[in-house]
């Protein structure tokens, strides 16, 4: 009996032992007390968040899924921060360990606050989505990328704060640190002006074929603060500084109304007249007629005789399609190459092509 007394006020003398100045019963409850937090996080997530999602998942709209699944990361946080909470009422704000515990509570409310204004975003870059026909696709992305920057930035100055470390004289050494560097990068800061530029002018959008006359032409796939990428045709990327485009012509060709056609046509010069007006009013009927070409007062379609070349007379033909699709313009062009063909073969009319005629003296 004695024997358990004496290893009884033994155990409790140990457990009244201090390290780095802290219980070491204190350090088993808070040991248990974390343990327990990854016990009951693990539990939270299986059973409350996950009947949570199969209800959310019942539900017609995939709105709330997305909303759902996007505050799932920091909801998973929330039992350790109840946890640390029980803790920090557990042990006098007034003693070293009470004050800790009570700035990591606060560390922790404060990041899963945070964390949970940023996955915010992701449901809300949604309606932030519906601006895109009053702004651009690339600014509202830009506006969403900036809001979730700006909210880690409050973040990280609030979690420092409630450390004691004043963020003002950090901005101010930044400040000067950003003048430097300023002087030593203006490239990048033309730029990003340029870019912004891009963004509020449009000249040009993702998705948008454009041709950037002595660097490259092909589909705008990024516009981003420093560069633009464009894929060219045979598929390569190629990423040019958006400075560029504020001091070269950009050509659009997706935001012109429709394609044109201009071809010239040479006939062998032994066609008669008849021959050549029957030919230019059956190419101008047919312009005229076929709903693939655009006719009207902005839009004029021309089939005229256009000079005498050295080996042909060139009939000019010059209209519009209907369509700026690349596939469904080329197969109106080949419509027309074939109804040209048929029509000279009718009337009887060939093809000019370069010849020589040598003549020989005779002596």
């Amino acid at each position: 009996m004695d024997l358990l007394i004496s290893f009884s006020e033994l155990f409790n003398t140990s457990l009244n032992d201090r390290v780095l100045g802290i219980k070491i019963i204190d350090m088993v409850i808070i040991f248990i007390l974390f343990i327990f937090s990854l016990l009951i996080r693990g539990l939270f997530a299986k059973i409350i968040l996950n009947k949570i999602k199969v209800v959310v998942k019942k539900t017609s709209n995939s709105i709330d899924d997305k909303i759902f699944d996007a505050l799932l990361p920091p909801l998973r946080l929330l039992p350790i921060v109840l946890v640390f909470l029980t803790i920090t009422l557990y042990f006098d704000l007034q003693s070293t360990l009470g004050f800790y515990f009570h700035k990591i509570n606060s560390t922790l409310s404060t990041i899963f606050i945070f964390w949970l204004l940023h996955q915010s975003l992701v449901p809300l870059s949604f309606l932030i989505r519906k601006l895109e026909d009053l702004l651009t696709k690339a600014l509202v992305s830009w506006i969403t990328r900036s809001l979730k920057y700006l909210i880690i930035f409050l973040g990280i100055v609030a979690v420092l704060e409630l450390w004691g470390i004043k963020i003002g004289p950090v901005i101010a050494g930044l400040g000067l640190f950003g003048v430097a560097v300023a002087l030593g990068a203006q490239d990048l800061f033309k730029n990003l002006i340029s870019g912004i530029m891009i963004l509020l002018e449009k000249p040009f959008q993702l998705g948008d074929v454009i041709s950037v006359p002595g660097h490259t032409e092909g589909t705008v796939e990024h516009i981003g603060f420093r560069s633009t990428l464009i894929r060219k045709f045979d598929s390569t990327p190629i990423t040019i500084p958006n400075y560029i485009f504020a001091e070269a012509p950009i050509l659009n060709y997706t935001k012109r109304n429709y394609r044109r056609i201009n071809w010239t046509i040479g006939l062998e010069y032994n066609s008669t007249l008849d021959q050549i007006k029957k030919l230019t009013e059956i190419i101008s009927a047919y312009l005229k007629e076929n709903d693939s070409f655009m006719v009207d007062e902005n839009y004029k379609s021309f089939v005229r005789v256009e000079k005498f070349n050295d080996s042909s007379i060139d009939i000019l033909i010059i209209c519009f399609t209907s369509t700026k699709d690349w596939d469904k313009y080329l197969e109106i062009k080949e419509d027309l190459a074939m109804k040209i063909k048929h029509s000279v073969e009718t009337i009887g009319l060939n093809f000019a092509f370069p010849s020589h005629s040598i003549y020989i003296e005779k002596t």
